[in-house]
């Protein structure tokens, strides 16, 4: 697995089986968040769970819960200057996209660039 050597928190950080070090894996409903505040900047947790409510059905609680979770993970910091805490990204959209696309590189081609460029292009040829 490769990685790039961007740091943005140690606490954001795991092994991998040959102990480099690698940004963390946002999950799916962290992944969203991250879009929100990447698109609008620092957000309150209730802008971002309005925003989310947009498409689905979130508690607000479930939302506060999660951005906790990512502050402790140390993809997102929070200013507490202001009565409502404000939480901005901790990880850059393009960091993060790498990220996740050599991970399903690795997972689904085993590591092979052409294999996936490969697939995109039969899948674009069954689309025509």
């Amino acid at each position: 697995m490769r990685c790039g050597l961007m740091i943005v928190n140690p606490h954001s950080l795991i092994r991998n089986s040959l102990n480099h070090h690698c940004p963390m894996k946002p999950t799916d409903s962290e992944l969203e968040i991250l879009q929100v505040l990447w698109q609008q900047g620092p957000c309150t947790v209730r802008q971002i769970n309005e925003r989310l409510a947009e498409n689905k059905d979130v508690g607000y609680t479930t939302t506060l819960k999660l951005m906790q979770i990512m502050h402790e993970k140390g993809l997102l910091t929070r200013l507490e200057e202001a009565r409502s805490h404000v939480y901005e990204a901790n990880v850059s959209e393009e960091e993060t996209q790498s990220t996740l696309l050599e991970r399903f590189v690795d997972t689904a081609f085993r590591g092979s660039a052409s294999k996936l460029v490969m697939q995109i292009g039969r899948a674009s040829c069954r689309e025509r």
